[in-house]
């Protein structure tokens, strides 16, 4: 998965931009366009997203919109626009932050560095009775050990981090498998019901993890 995905048309901003967060360790993709953005989060996903919002083709406000159907991923607008009605409708869509151009480039990595502090860096993630150590990768139900695969951890971290998202089964799989092959997605399907044995009440009947159906799954927790 990428650090951070930058979309923006201005290549000069974006160039600067994706230079300086490389130099910070980060790894970055970049996209010229809300339509390229969209493919690019869909195959390769991101930790947290800086979104322009004047973009040719499908603008920055109906990419955030799309995004927030699908994953809680940080997203941070910037815009040259300074109206009060466009920051509101960035935020009301699920933007993390609206920063307004020019921005200084030390103000965007303090705003970045805080958000991956606040989302990323803690060690544990608790749900009801769902414990999970993202260094150790170890997981625990009611403070039992629970035995998980590679991929079984990787996919519950998944879905309780989306806590209340819809997830298509495309994007799972990117996530987890990196790859969107109808065929290969059977594996998914597998491994939910693997997760669903070790952590449903009765698989039969989950509460945990649901199937959206025409979608993909969900995670609701207790």
């Amino acid at each position: 998965m990428t650090d951070i995905l930058i979309v923006e048309d201005n290549k000069e901003l974006a160039g600067l931009l994706c230079d300086f967060l490389r130099a910070e360790n980060y790894t970055v993709s970049v996209a010229d366009t809300g339509e390229k953005a969209l493919s690019l989060y869909e195959k390769y996903g991101a930790k947290l997203i800086v979104l322009d919002i004047m973009l040719p083709g499908i603008d920055g406000f109906s990419v955030c919109k799309k995004i927030r159907e699908q994953s809680n991923t940080p997203i941070i607008i910037v815009s040259a626009k300074t109206d009060k009605a466009d920051k509101l409708s960035g935020l009301t869509l699920g933007a993390d932050d609206y920063i307004e151009k020019p921005y200084d480039i030390d103000i965007m990595l303090a705003k970045i560095q805080g958000i991956f502090k606040r989302r990323y860096a803690q060690d544990e993630l608790i749900d009801g009775d769902i414990r999970i150590n993202r260094v150790n990768r170890t997981a625990y139900k009611n403070d039992k050990p629970l035995e998980l695969t590679a991929k079984e951890f990787d996919l519950l971290l998944l879905l309780i981090e989306n806590k209340g998202k819809s997830l298509t089964k495309d994007y799972i799989f990117n996530q987890i498998w990196g790859s969107d092959s109808f065929s290969e997605q059977q594996t998914l399907t597998v491994h939910i019901k693997w997760l669903r044995e070790k952590i449903e009440e009765d698989q039969k009947k989950p509460q945990r993890i649901l199937t959206v159906w025409g979608v993909g799954y969900k995670y609701e927790g207790i």
